[in-house]
């Protein structure tokens, strides 16, 4: 972020002093440096009010003034105001006074009586950093928005990729980087050959499907799977890797070979940390064990 000359000089200033010698003598220093967003006041009890209402790139504030000093005005702009960046230049004749305005939240100070190159180079260091920080703040807020607005499309896109694949294919699921499952469509365990920590007899639920993990299991009551092709599609499941038209097959209790495809991909973040799986899956034409054997000629 560069700052420009013009993005100085267009700062908007205010003097605060009860002394008019003193607001007519930094009036005129700034005017001549170039500065064309001056004004003043000579009652600090206004000072909240118009900053409340102009929001000041710079308010040049002394300390000892009569009603009300220097120190109560600051206590009212952090009170009062929604910035947390205290945009003040203490002016003080007392050497005491300059860390305790400091330790008050003033930025900088300048001493009485002015010497005026010391005026305007602490005035113009203390816009530059001022500004810097407008920037840096209006910047952030910037790159909040367009996250927001990625975020939304985001969740609209994985909604409608969700409908679609849900529509093309027999099963869909999703799965956390435990290989939890978070979102499923279809009778996706019993097709993955996924056994649950429950009776092997008893259906799961959707609900169910949340917190069971991806095992593809060698029980007894699993029989029929090709193994070879359930420790492969296991082994690029964990190497995170991305498959598409997997074929495996299964001899269900009814004597037909079932043939399943399935797709799956990795889902990171924008980190590029590891966010799970998601994938799709069909299952093909069945035929029995028996159409499978050569025929005798």
């Amino acid at each position: 972020m560069i700052l420009r000359p013009p993005d100085l000089l267009n700062a908007s200033i205010l003097i605060v002093d009860d002394q008019e010698s003193n607001v007519q003598l930094l009036e005129q220093l700034l005017s001549e440096a170039g500065y064309t967003h001056v004004s003043s006041t000579m009652n600090p009890v206004e000072v909240c009010a118009l900053h409340s209402e102009h929001h000041y790139d710079l308010i040049l504030l002394d300390l000892q003034m009569p009603v009300m000093d220097g120190f109560q005005v600051m206590d009212g702009l952090k009170a009062n105001s929604d910035d947390s960046y205290l945009p003040v230049i203490v002016l003080t004749a007392q050497p005491a006074h300059k860390l305790n305005a400091l330790q008050a939240g003033a930025k900088d100070f300048i001493s009485k009586p002015f010497d005026l190159v010391e005026v305007k180079t602490r005035i113009h260091n203390m816009l530059e950093v001022r500004l810097l920080y407008k920037k840096l703040d209006s910047y952030n807020k910037m790159l909040e928005d367009t996250v927001r607005e990625r975020t939304a499309e985001l969740r609209a896109s994985e909604a409608r990729f969700r409908r679609l694949t849900e529509l093309a294919s027999d099963w869909y699921w999703e799965q956390d980087a435990e290989g939890r499952f978070t979102n499923t469509s279809g009778p996706v365990l019993e097709m993955l050959g996924i056994v649950a920590n429950t009776s092997p007899n008893t259906p799961l639920t959707d609900a169910e499907h949340q917190g069971i993990k991806t095992t593809f299991s060698r029980a007894d009551h699993l029989a029929g799977w090709n193994e070879h092709e359930r420790e492969l599609l296991q082994r690029t499941i964990d190497a995170r890797q991305p498959f598409l038209d997997f074929a495996f097959s299964r001899i269900n209790t009814a004597g037909q070979v079932q043939h399943f495809r399935v797709s799956g991909e990795p889902i990171f973040d924008q980190a590029c940390r590891f966010m799970g799986y998601r994938g799709i899956g069909i299952e093909c034409k069945a035929m029995t064990a028996e159409t499978l054997m050569p025929q005798p000629e």
